[in-house]
């Protein structure tokens, strides 16, 4: 809040002036007085209080014990000040005389104040609630004792009659698309009327003119109206002034989520102008700002509860679709298909797009994220999730071209964890990428620059170019335990490979046969013996267990995460034509995870005593954890197209109950 001014006083004159309830108005007395006088004394109504600083010491002059004259020196300057808000027009008033030596008055200077009462309001402590005239509205800082309001991007879509978002219209369609927005109320307290010259204005800065909009809640007798009064191509909004105590209900919605060019705060002003004669340009006496922080895209990890789980429909999945149905009747959420006049013959539900959520403290929706490798799928996200209290945003590179580390498979989320006592409460953002030093493929920039501008989730980049996808779920992902840690990350381990394999080769089960019933399988029988005396295949699953590590090492130093945190999955790979690695079977990593119960790509092992053993060390390593394993058949489906489980899945989980705003990043 900004309005403390000076007004020039003069003897013999009377000016008029408004005076906003909380500031102070200062008069240069000494300046004001008529030649000859060498004293003065102050009178005014019971509204007003008045300072005097004389000399360098500042006396209140209201107090019944006060002085009733006072020396003239250079300097001397009143200062007064309103409480309450005038009824009418020049209903207050200070008047100044002047004394010359003796006591004998020379003459008198007087102010007449009409005092108004004003206020820009919001919800700064995150409460819900609009309070009035907070002290911290126009500053936004983080943490659980922080304050500041929040917006949230008005992404979903109430009518079914737009052809885009909510925040691409100027109209408010129903009282639902109000809930995504923010209240901000202008408090007004005064006369009927504003003197003469006097005007409200709410302005917003020509660099936030993209990120917000703000409606005004019209109410005439035939019923409510919404207008669009900021944003876009108008910068500011003359108030109507209605008189008596008022409150006009604004609400203010955000255009874009924070990225790379909009760290995510924007500021709404409200002044009052004066025009100091007929043709002279109105100049503000006083400002109230408010400041807004866009809610940050939140992705949601493996362990938050599932809600939804989507998996296109194709000619040649219809038994995966029946085991998938199965898992996700038992993990008691709800599947959606996804049929071919939309999917468009694109399998890779995965890829296509991201969840997430937005949150402010009096709403939360789920927002999907739309990845730029726009395959069959593309078109999904807009016809089949956005709508009411269901966003969706996309990030498209302007000139760079896309590649497969584009794909959201590539983007995985990690549980809550403490990094050396610095918190992360929402978790971390992983996104595979090439080696530091070499000149390999990467995310795309925009997409990239916008996980790290949210800020609540600091993305950590691992390398994944060796793989020939290059996505991360494809070597981690994360488990939900019921234990004090509450997860385990998973590695495929092609050391844990081998080891297995050395183990059963050692029991006398070296001619155990992989890839019974494997649709997918060449002629030749392949045994454990064969897979441990292909050196080849040995050099290669060396080389990507050291690829492995070197992610293990920064996950185990970015994530605060131990040896005991991690479980390896035995996993082979091979490297194709251009070097890069594919899976020697279906990798159980790249697994779908609902709560508890897991659907892992059945991975067709060497077969022991009636039972796959891969399945069975997987068992051992996951079920005392108190998970439940069900392997599914994918290799038709899926891992024939370098894909699993994962890749065909994408599931919508329930938000964190954790608020953001508690971040401190």
């Amino acid at each position: 809040m900004s309005g403390d001014r000076t007004l020039r006083l003069q003897h013999g004159n009377r000016i008029e002036a408004l005076c906003v309830l909380g500031t102070r108005i200062s008069v240069d007395v000494y300046g004001a007085a008529p030649v000859g006088a060498v004293t003065f004394g102050v009178k005014h109504t019971e509204g007003v209080t008045v300072e005097v600083t004389c000399q360098g010491r500042e006396e209140d002059g209201s107090a019944p014990s006060s002085r009733t004259r006072w020396p003239l020196a250079e300097g001397t300057v009143l200062r007064f000040s309103m409480s309450r808000a005038s009824t009418e027009v020049n209903d207050n008033k200070v008047t100044v005389s002047f004394y010359a030596e003796g006591g004998q008055p020379i003459n008198q200077a007087g102010v007449f104040l009409t005092g108004i009462g004003m206020s820009l309001d919001v919800d700064a402590d995150r409460d819900g609630v609009v309070e009035k005239n907070n002290p911290n509205k126009a500053s936004w800082t983080w943490g659980p004792e922080g304050h500041g309001a929040i917006l949230l991007f008005n992404c979903d879509k109430e009518s079914p009659f737009t052809p885009a978002s909510d925040c691409d219209n100027e109209r408010v369609f129903n009282k639902e698309d109000l809930l995504d927005m923010s209240r901000m109320v202008l408090r007004t307290e005064g006369p009927q009327r504003l003197p003469r010259g006097y005007e409200i204005v709410l302005y917003i800065p020509v660099s936030d003119a993209d990120k917000v909009g703000v409606f005004y809640m019209q109410n005439p007798f035939f019923g409510q109206r919404y207008i669009h009064v900021l944003g876009r191509r108008k910068l500011y909004h003359t108030v109507q002034y209605i008189g008596g105590a008022a409150e006009l209900d604004f609400f203010v919605e955000g255009l874009r989520f924070p990225d790379e060019t909009f760290p995510g705060l924007v500021s709404i002003h409200v002044s009052l102008l004066e025009t100091l004669a007929e043709g002279i340009p109105h100049t503000p006496i006083f400002t109230d700002t408010v400041v807004f922080r866009v809610a940050p895209w939140i992705v949601t990890p493996n362990t938050l509860a599932p809600v939804n789980v989507f998996v296109c429909s194709m000619k040649d999945n219809y038994l995966f679709i029946k085991e998938i149905k199965n898992l996700v009747n038992k993990a008691g959420c709800e599947l959606r298909a996804c049929f071919g006049y939309i999917n468009r013959g694109d399998r890779w539900m995965q890829d296509e797009i991201e969840f997430g959520y937005t949150h402010a403290p009096h709403k939360s929706f789920p927002v999907v994220l739309d990845s730029p490798r726009d395959g069959g799928l593309e078109q999904f996200p807009i016809k089949e999730l956005l709508g009411p209290d269901f966003g969706y945003v996309s990030k498209e590179p302007l000139f760079e071209a896309t590649t497969s580390l584009d794909s959201f498979g590539n983007i995985e989320v990690s549980p809550p964890v403490t990094v050396a006592g610095k918190e992360y409460p929402l978790g971390r953002i992983l996104i595979g990428s090439s080696f530091p030093t070499s000149a390999g493929r990467r995310m795309t920039r925009v997409v990239r620059d916008f996980l790290y501008a949210q800020q609540v989730q600091a993305p950590v980049e691992l390398y994944s170019d060796w793989l020939a996808v290059g996505h991360v779920n494809e070597f981690v992902t994360f488990v939900p335990t019921s234990d004090t840690k509450r997860f385990r990350m998973l590695m495929a381990s092609p050391a844990a490979c081998y080891k297995l394999f050395r183990e059963k080769q050692k029991e006398g089960q070296g001619e155990a046969t992989m890839f019974k019933g494997y649709s997918g399988a060449d002629t030749k029988r392949v045994t454990i013996n064969k897979v441990l005396s292909n050196d080849i295949l040995v050099q290669q699953n060396q080389y990507v267990q050291r690829c492995v590590d070197w992610n293990r090492d920064v996950l185990k130093k970015e994530l605060g995460l131990t040896e005991e945190d991690i479980v390896d999955l035995p996993a082979l790979f091979k490297l194709d034509k251009q070097g890069k690695a594919v899976p020697y079977f279906p990798n159980m990593v790249t697994m779908i995870v609902l709560a508890k119960d897991l659907g892992i790509p059945k991975p067709f092992g060497p077969v022991v005593g009636g039972e796959c053993c891969l399945e069975e060390r997987t068992r051992s390593l996951l079920e005392p954890l108190g998970l439940r394993c069900r392997f599914l058949e994918d290799v038709a489906s899926y891992h024939g197209q370098l894909g699993e489980v994962r890749c065909g899945t994408n599931v919508q989980r329930r938000p964190f109950a954790f608020k953001w705003w508690h971040v401190t990043p």
